[in-house]
């Protein structure tokens, strides 16, 4: 059912012809939300059915109410979708005015670099006399102002309501797999979409490898007429999504290896992680700000993009000078006559092992790993984890991350068996994260590195010993402590 059959429904149950605003006055698939003249859509969700709140819905206002089942209610317009969460989408772009038509919209996919690279675009934008805003897993940003973020793509209403508030001229948005098979997008047009990578990561969500691309692929079907697609090919899904977006039609801007690319790369630098592309027959180099191979890819799509929109390669080159750090992305904190300590948000295996590269590229003496699994999540990666650290470090240290609803004994012992099916003699448990940090740092000396990896940004869900409330916190407060021993050491 589209925007079009809906309004058409709403024209045939009232006695005066109607649009969008005339009737309703908002959109919503929470009962909570409901207020007189809400059009509320009831979405079966994972673990609550919205059907089960249509009276609660009616009884605040609802004068539309939209479901999978035939309903019937006196005063109430009721439509039967098969569909939901679409019609949701449908209904809330519809009621907003279709938002994303009236600015130019930047979607970024994939498993890794998403915040990177969309941060990167949101710089480009900046320096290049553009106001940008962002919907991300760090934050949201509409009209220079920040708004907290719930989840990486927010619910299609919220999203929709954002869209219309925002006077930016560009919009950047991280598009997850979840928000595209929920269709939290639907309704949002594209100027350009991004395709990072593919590596395992969500498969309790999406089964398969197969499902989890397609979910991805749908963002490139939602491209504005004359919207262009920038891939990395050298990632092999891209490839795969390249050569049907091909054979579709759709304009790209390939980046990879591949002579036949738009973006040619030749070589890169791992010293001053650079790289020597081909460019319309030109040879350019492009050198990340960020460290790491795969900052690399992640600066060269953000090139991508920015050649699209006109940029030239030295002003880009320029702006991304100035490229502030990125909150949980590879973040440095040097400890006095210490280890380097790095905070990452990496929780797969294929970003561990970048991370970690990244590190023993910068000269690490000896390495020392510290990371989790977040409980009831994807557990077909967890071992690969381990191997990954296992293969890349010198100690590695199993911890607790966000346990969810998986009980304190209940993942400690999963850590235990973790360890003895995938681990080594390289690798511990200290389920207390602070402690594990702690222990980490405090055995580790002036040329080793400390990575700490799974929850980067984003703040603890449980207590533990050192009442901090994210790692960056604990690291922080262990170099407040090591700068006042040395000082009282020198009184």
């Amino acid at each position: 059912m589209n925007v079009e059959q809906i309004m058409q429904l709403l024209n045939q149950n009232t006695n005066k012809k109607i649009d969008a605003h005339s009737l309703i006055t908002g959109v919503t698939d929470d009962s909570r939300n409901v207020k007189e003249g809400y059009v509320f859509v009831a979405v079966r969700g994972y673990q609550v059915d919205g059907h089960d709140f249509i009276e609660e819905a009616v009884e605040k206002g609802a004068s539309v109410v939209v479901s999978e089942e035939k309903v019937e209610h006196d005063g109430v317009v009721c439509l039967e979708t098969d569909n939901g969460r679409k019609a949701l989408g449908q209904i809330a772009s519809a009621f907003y005015g279709n938002p994303s038509e009236d600015k130019i919209v930047i979607g970024v996919t994939g498993t890794n670099g998403k915040t990177t690279t969309s941060h990167m675009i949101k710089h480009l934008c900046e320096k290049n006399g553009y106001s940008c805003g962002m919907f991300g897993t760090i934050d949201y940003v509409v009209n220079d102002k920040v708004v907290p973020g719930i989840q990486t793509t927010p619910s299609a209403p919220l999203l929709q309501k954002l869209l219309a508030e925002s006077k930016d001229d560009v919009v950047v948005m991280e598009v997850s797999s979840h928000g595209l098979a929920q269709y939290r997008l639907e309704g949002v047009t594209f100027d350009f979409a991004v395709f990072t990578n593919l590596y395992k990561d969500h498969l309790d969500y999406h089964d398969s490898m197969d499902s989890y691309f397609e979910a991805k692929s749908k963002l490139f079907h939602m491209l504005k007429p004359g919207g262009k697609s920038i891939i990395n090919t050298d990632d092999a899904w891209g490839e795969k999504l390249a050569n049907r977006l091909e054979q579709e039609g759709t304009s790209m801007c390939k980046v990879g290896h591949h002579l036949e690319n738009e973006m040619i790369v030749q070589e890169i630098n791992t010293d001053d992680f650079s790289a020597c592309i081909q460019y319309n027959g030109e040879e350019r180099n492009v050198r990340s700000p960020l460290q790491g191979t795969h900052n690399v890819y992640n600066t060269l799509e953000a090139y991508g993009v920015g050649l699209q929109l006109g940029f030239s390669f030295s002003d880009m080159e320029n702006a991304l000078q100035s490229l502030p750090g990125i909150r949980g992305r590879f973040e440095l904190y040097e400890f006095e006559n210490g280890p380097t300590v790095v905070i990452d948000y990496a929780h797969t295996a294929d970003s561990i092992e970048h991370v970690l590269d990244t590190a023993r590229q910068q000269g690490a003496a000896s390495l020392t790993h510290v990371f989790g699994f977040r409980g009831d999540r994807d557990v077909s990666k967890r071992g690969e984890m381990i191997g990954a650290s296992s293969i890349r470090s010198d100690h590695y240290i199993l911890t607790l991350d966000d346990l969810n609803t998986a009980g304190y004994e209940e993942m400690v012992s999963t850590l235990e068996d973790l360890q003895k099916e995938y681990g080594d003699s390289k690798g511990r448990i200290i389920p207390d994260r602070t402690l594990a940090i702690e222990e980490a740092i405090m055995n580790s000396g002036a040329e080793d590195w400390v990575v700490i990896t799974g929850k980067g940004h984003e703040n603890y869900q449980q207590d533990y010993h050192y009442p901090v409330k994210s790692d960056k916190e604990m690291v922080e407060d262990m170099k407040r402590k090591s700068k006042s021993a040395k000082k009282d050491m020198m009184a």
